[in-house]
């Protein structure tokens, strides 16, 4: 498996279904090349109004809270914009509607690379299922990167209408993927990270459980005095 290029992207643009979604998949990435100088958005299709069990709690009330959260971990790790699409979560589909909107924001955010989840990845371990929303986003981000972002004859009107002309992303980064080509050493950005997953309260019961878990995921092949934490992706070059 190849590390990661040593050349810093200048603009990237992270897609992704809910709030959390970018720190728990690749916070320490997104950590790295924000220190490195690049200009980071995040999209998320949704705020998160499902996730949670409190008999009291509203949807809309969520998502607020959700967005709060979400901006205030972009922040710690270095982004600099936050974008909502406001979809319904837990009912994300691939539409024509989707695509249509992450074309917008590529082709009005010009990134250099797009980073987003796997739409094959059905589960992620024995005991746990991929989240149907993570794949769908998935197909939409991918399906809008290649041919529509860079194609001026789709979504017409998004140039003709919004003054968009179409834009080529250079590579996709797909994470949560479990046919990984890449990995990122993100050892020096792990505090950052889980300084990042803290803000993400209404979601994460037991933090000191999280960290636990966290800490022991370490890189296989390191020395066992010189631990190190990877982020893993399936790099394509368009």
């Amino acid at each position: 498996m190849a590390d990661s290029v040593t050349q810093s992207p200048k603009r990237v643009m992270g897609v992704f279904a809910h709030p959390d979604d970018p720190e728990f998949f690749c916070g320490g990435t997104f950590a790295r090349w924000a220190s490195e100088g690049a200009h980071i958005t995040f999209v998320l299709a949704t705020s998160g109004d499902k996730g949670s069990d409190d008999p009291d709690m509203t949807g809309e009330r969520l998502a607020a809270i959700r967005e709060d959260e979400e901006r205030r971990a972009a922040a710690v790790l270095g982004v600099q914009e936050v974008v909502f699409l406001r979809c319904r979560d837990g009912e994300l589909q691939a539409t024509l509607e989707l695509r249509r909107d992450i074309i917008r924001l590529i082709r009005l955010k010009k990134p250099d690379i797009l980073v987003t989840g796997d739409p094959t990845t059905w589960w992620t371990s024995a005991n746990r299922l991929n989240h149907p929303d993570h794949r769908a986003i998935g197909a939409a981000a991918l399906d809008a990167v290649f041919p529509g972002a860079g194609s001026r004859l789709y979504f017409i009107e998004l140039e003709r209408d919004e003054g968009l002309p179409p834009h080529k992303v250079r590579q996709v980064w797909i994470t949560g993927t479990r046919e990984a080509n890449t990995k990122v050493d993100v050892t020096a950005y792990f505090e950052t990270r889980l300084k990042a997953l803290r803000e993400h309260q209404s979601q994460i019961k037991d933090f000191e459980a999280l960290e636990k878990r966290l800490r022991a995921n370490v890189d296989p092949e390191a020395p066992p005095d010189q631990p190190r934490y990877m982020d893993y992706f399936r790099v394509i070059t368009l």
